[in-house]
């Protein structure tokens, strides 16, 4: 060992960068990490004229304070070499331990195509904030002067992703405040960073959903919004098209999903056919069985059908109401809850509000179906003779199964936020053909409750 450390401080004061190559790149791993030992400062240096096979064996022995101290000063490209060579395990143990600094470090060193990769391998979900923020940004300190906070801009302003918001941090890079460069634009020169700040600070977690962001942005007027980390660490800004761009394919998603279709997630156009086959086909035939159930249904109530046929001329009027109403509802909520209108917690008041507006449509539609079928009993004996008592029939069914329609579809995708799933799959046909099986239950009921003893 001390050969070796000898050999290597020699090489170091002459200043001889190809045969520490080539002398580094001779001795086994172990000795490697023992020089790194010996010569910390030294360390990115052996790190980064290793070749790389060595230099990620080497990298992925050290302890975590030896590779968060050399990750910090190596060059972008052998960043992005080392992360992208590191095993999966060895690469999310050591994003998981990063300190926020060294993640901003990591990611502003890579040019603008490698950084979505980074984002990624630094271990963001796909549908998170950090996925989308860029380390493009100008930050400053509360004890400079304005002076001075226009002569960084001018300096750095032009690789910022925006200027009209300027970040203040702390020596260790924490966010503090942000300032809107119009403010900075308005005072003397002379005025401190500190005195500008109003500590009305939004910022969003690198570990949110997109969905929370763009309801964030939607409820402060924001050109940008800065991203941290759990020690409150500024790792980038997200801007205002990124969010439109996420927002616009929310909106597309959820709108497929209420069809009863998965995500295409590319232009239709762009799609193949066995692509379109796949996306629609599953959930077609969920539905399908699901409305096979209205056979059983009918089944049950064989016997009561064949002595008032009648009844089943009402069963498409009765399924289609409900699922209608079912389906309003849940289309209100689902983009109620993705505005951010709705929560969770709110689901008591929705059920209040769906009761009553379910009840007065529910009567609304009752009392025309009862009329329909009356008035049409006076000129006609199509219904029979108890066109009156079949009229009252359907229009009870009618005001109950609109209710349950309306309860059901406003219930069902808060319960489905609650475990976790998209409110969205919650879709139209789906709520439609949940109603209609429970709507035929409620019909034949209501019809042996009132008919039995009459024509049952």
């Amino acid at each position: 060992m001390e050969e070796m450390v000898e050999q290597v401080e020699l090489l170091l004061q002459q200043e001889d960068e190809s045969q520490l190559q080539e002398y580094l790149n001779s001795l086994n791993i172990s000795d490697v990490e023992e020089l790194i030992d010996e010569f910390p400062e030294h360390g990115p240096k052996f790190i980064e004229i290793l070749s790389l096979n060595r230099a990620v064996n080497v990298f992925r022995i050290l302890d975590f304070p030896t590779q968060e101290r050399i990750i910090k000063k190596l060059s972008g490209k052998k960043i992005a070499e080392l992360i992208n060579e590191l095993p999966p395990d060895d690469r999310t143990a050591l994003f998981s331990e990063l300190h926020g600094d060294a993640v901003a470090n990591l990611i502003l060193h890579l040019p603008p195509a490698d950084r979505k990769e980074a984002l990624s391998l630094l271990g963001y979900e796909e549908d998170s904030v950090g996925r989308l923020m860029t380390p493009d940004y100008i930050a400053v300190k509360k004890t400079w002067d304005v002076t001075r906070v226009l002569s960084h801009i001018r300096r750095y302003g032009k690789n910022s992703e925006t200027i009209d918001v300027i970040y203040v941090v702390d020596e260790k890079g924490v966010l503090l405040d942000d300032i809107r460069i119009r403010e900075i634009l308005l005072v003397t020169p002379e005025t401190k960073v500190k005195d500008l700040m109003d500590g009305r600070l939004i910022a969003l977690n690198a570990s949110d959903p997109q969905e929370e962001a763009i309801n964030t942005f939607r409820m402060n007027n924001r050109t940008a919004l800065p991203v941290v980390d759990a020690d409150n660490f500024l790792l980038g800004i997200v801007t205002v098209d990124d969010i439109l761009w996420i927002a616009n394919e929310e909106y597309t998603e959820d709108i497929q999903k209420l069809g009863g279709n998965e995500a295409l997630n590319e232009p239709y156009l762009d799609v193949s056919l066995f692509t379109l086959f796949k996306k629609r086909v599953g959930w077609l035939v969920i539905l399908l069985f699901g409305e096979m159930l209205t056979a059983t249904a009918m089944g049950y109530f064989e016997d009561e059908i064949k002595r008032a046929v009648v009844l089943a001329l009402f069963v498409p009027l009765i399924m289609s109401s409900g699922g209608n109403s079912g389906s309003q509802a849940s289309t209100l909520i689902v983009q109620a809850m993705a505005l951010g209108e709705v929560t969770i917690a709110d689901w008591w008041r929705v059920m209040r509000r769906e009761l009553v507006a379910g009840a007065l449509l529910g009567l609304t539609l009752g009392t025309i179906g009862f009329l329909r079928i009356y008035v049409w009993s006076l000129f006609s004996d199509v219904y029979g003779a108890h066109a009156v008592l079949v009229g009252l029939v359907v229009g009870i069914t009618l005001a109950g199964i609109v209710l349950w329609g309306s309860l059901t579809g406003s219930m069902l995708p808060i319960l489905l936020k609650k475990l976790g799933l998209d409110p969205a799959t919650s879709s139209a046909p789906f709520v439609a053909t949940l109603v209609d099986v429970t709507g035929l239950l409620i019909y034949f009921s209501i019809a042996v409750i009132l008919l039995k003893g009459v024509i049952l």
